[in-house]
């Protein structure tokens, strides 16, 4: 019972190495929307402030599908929901062909929200899903793991986005060749994960023996919104990926505006800023060995506070290293929000997972905001993601106060 909890075990291995290629090819997605962003700009002649639609196309998506997918896997289980998730990613890549033959930023959006509609369902099952490959005691360190290559996904996105879509000509068929391929790769993925075969998983959140000192047999009856430490992370994930989407979403401006870079050089910082969370996530998943993550939590938000007011100064230099690093300590702030908001929640976890997905819609809302501004000046823009840590801070900081054994 006092045995070091391994990090998963071995009949779990080939299963948890296919799902953690799914946190990849989201994070793929995720970043070639905020290069998108600055194409539609450049090709389709819209401001900042409708460019940030793309997000809101993306993020939405989360917000719809957050509850439908967690029902779809309770029914049907964590195998066919991720086949549901792909098969939604690709169709959703594949009318991205009509859009850019109509050059229609409507069509491009629906494109964008049937695809995000298959990340979503993706990321509702893959967290419950990795936590399930092991003990609860290193759920978060699996979570993290895995997350780290939603990260490389992140990296690989801007380049491919500065190779295919900004170093061609400024036009939409380099975004349709590209979103044919990706189709395609993700539906080639479907096929061979139904021949993947999935062991039989007991939920290890329905008996909790983690280290914050609750049991989960006395939360189980309670209601879902009773559980403070769920709603919370719940909150928290909300104000967490707003800042995330505007920080993203204007990163490429922000380069052009205030660096007086090129689009595609500026899109080759992004991927580089996508390496800092790389960085993170690994530093973090250390870390977390001996520092609780509600305390790391809070430490790396209090931290992101100070590189935005740095960064909205726009001193140049100082302020774009910044903006990078904003990335590293945001790093693990997403699945460790995640995972701890789905701490002793019992039989209620997947449902508690579609509500934490459903949070993501910040994402979509916040970058408007940030866009008003950004048309202005878009380093000022950076002011307003403080609030967002400001809410993470303050989750990681009262968080074994929140989850704490009723005495």
């Amino acid at each position: 019972m006092d045995a070091k909890p391994q990090f998963t075990e071995r009949k779990y291995l080939l299963v948890l190495i296919f799902v953690t290629s799914l946190f990849l090819m989201w994070g793929v997605s995720m970043t070639l929307g905020d290069v998108l962003n600055r194409h539609f700009q450049n090709v389709l002649h819209i401001t900042k402030a409708r460019s940030a639609y793309v997000q809101l196309s993306i993020f939405g998506a989360y917000f719809v599908m957050g509850i439908p997918a967690g029902l779809f896997m309770k029914r049907f289980g964590y195998k066919n929901g991720v086949l549901l998730g792909l098969l939604l990613y690709s169709a959703g890549a594949f009318v991205f062909i009509p859009a850019a033959n109509a050059e229609s930023f409507t069509l491009f959006r629906i494109a964008l929200f049937i695809l995000a509609c298959g990340m979503a369902t993706l990321e509702t099952v893959a967290h419950p899903f990795v936590a399930s490959l092991g003990d609860q005691r290193t759920s978060d360190q699996r979570i993290n793991f895995s997350q780290a290559f939603n990260g490389l996904g992140g990296v690989i996105g801007p380049i491919v986005g500065s190779y295919f879509i900004f170093g061609q000509e400024q036009d939409l068929v380099s975004v349709k060749q590209l979103y044919i391929v990706i189709g395609s790769v993700i539906a080639l993925v479907a096929v061979a994960f139904t021949f993947v075969k999935v062991p039989v998983l007991t939920d290890p959140h329905v008996v909790s023996t983690d280290s914050y000192g609750s049991e989960g047999i006395d939360h189980v009856d309670k209601k879902i919104f009773q559980h403070k430490h769920f709603v919370f992370a719940a909150i928290a994930q909300l104000f967490n990926v707003a800042a995330q989407g505007g920080t993203w979403a204007f990163f490429i401006n922000y380069g052009h505006d205030i660096m007086h870079f090129s689009d595609g050089k500026a899109s080759n910082f992004f991927s580089l800023s996508m390496v800092m969370m790389i960085i993170g996530r690994f530093a973090g998943t250390f870390l977390m060995r001996y520092i609780a993550p509600n305390k790391l939590l809070a430490a790396f938000a209090l931290c992101n506070i100070v590189m935005c007011v740095i960064v909205a100064q726009g001193f140049g230099w100082v302020s774009f290293i910044a903006l990078l690093f904003i990335n590293f300590f945001f790093s693990i702030m997403f699945p460790t929000i995640f995972s701890l908001g789905l701490k002793n929640m019992g039989r209620q976890t997947q449902q508690a997972s579609s509500f934490i997905v459903m949070g993501v819609v910040g994402g979509g809302v916040f970058p408007l905001l940030m866009g008003l501004v950004a048309n202005h000046n878009v380093a000022t823009a950076y002011y307003l993601p403080i609030i967002c840590y400001a809410v993470i801070f303050a989750f990681g900081f009262s968080y074994s106060r929140l989850n704490k054994k009723p005495a």
